[in-house]
């Protein structure tokens, strides 16, 4: 028997700290609460992944790794949670590649507080 995901529970994947602080701080202005990773490195650690009501995910990270690498290596390993990817880089060949991942959103920096809550009210109801 599976766990049912906290449905309020989001990861956030992003190496920027502002950004981190920011999304953290929306999220619980809203009703969600968030566990924060600021590499690829630190989300690949955790194993609690379906636990998760989904993960927001930014595209480029410092660590020279990408966002959607990330979401395939972990779809690999057979971890379903949903991905809205997020980028500050809106590159048309990267968002192709983004949404043929699987990803169930995709959010352009900056985002308004109004398109990231209408992201996660589809992944509450995404299978």
């Amino acid at each position: 028997m599976s766990l049912s995901p906290n449905r309020n529970l989001v990861f956030v994947v992003d190496d920027d700290p502002g950004m981190l602080k920011a999304v953290a701080l929306l999220l619980r202005h809203n009703g969600y609460s968030s566990m924060l990773f600021s590499s690829a490195e630190a989300f690949e650690e955790h194993d609690d992944f379906e636990k998760a009501l989904c993960v927001l995910l930014d595209i480029s990270l410092n660590d020279h790794r990408s966002g959607v690498e990330l979401r395939r290596r972990i779809a690999a390993a057979g971890v379903s949670v949903p991905i809205i990817f997020m980028t500050g880089d809106d590159d048309p060949a990267v968002r192709k590649d983004a949404l043929e991942s699987g990803c169930l959103g995709y959010l352009t920096k900056p985002f308004s507080a109004r398109s990231l809550i209408e992201q996660l009210k589809r992944a509450a109801h995404h299978p």
